[in-house]
């Protein structure tokens, strides 16, 4: 009997949540991302540098980036891989924490201004600037593509 009510928690966990986050517009499933730990999302008016990062199975190039603190990068996107990856820039905690939710829901798809999801030989573009020094992750939150080497770091100086 207990394990009957421990599913049916799960269950109606599951569902509960499913509502609450078709009932959320769309862009908006994220309400976590309204805070931003590595910084803010990019102004196009002012100048970037620009960042080229190749995603593919499992990893990305370059794996490790330096920035100034202030700087803002114009990370392009480029999918190489076979499948479809995600890129996603937070804390490693946030990350770990966000890599569960996906994992309940894999086809989730992010269009935060810290997110993105590039199909297959496709390119997409990310304008972030990074106002607070520290180290951020950007990870792939594709279901086991993080846990199979799918991070990169980012060092705010």
């Amino acid at each position: 009997m207990p394990t009957r009510i421990l599913r049916a928690t799960r269950v109606l966990s599951a569902i509960a949540l499913t509502a609450a986050l078709s009932h959320l517009g769309h862009g908006q499933a994220h309400e976590a991302h309204l805070h931003f730990s590595a910084g803010e999302p990019g102004d196009p008016q002012k100048p970037a540098r620009t960042v080229s990062i190749s995603m593919r199975e499992m990893e990305f190039e370059p794996s490790r980036i330096e920035v100034h603190r202030g700087e803002q990068i114009r990370f392009v996107l480029r999918n190489v891989g076979t499948e479809s990856h995600e890129f996603v820039l937070a804390t490693p905690e946030e990350n770990r924490k966000h890599e569960e939710l996906m994992k309940k829901f894999p086809d989730m798809e992010h269009d935060d201004p810290n997110a993105k999801r590039v199909p297959r030989s496709e390119t997409a573009e990310l304008l972030w600037a990074f106002t607070k020094p520290g180290e951020f992750e950007f990870a792939c939150l594709i279901p086991d593509h993080r846990e199979y080497g799918m991070v990169g770091t980012v060092v705010v100086k």
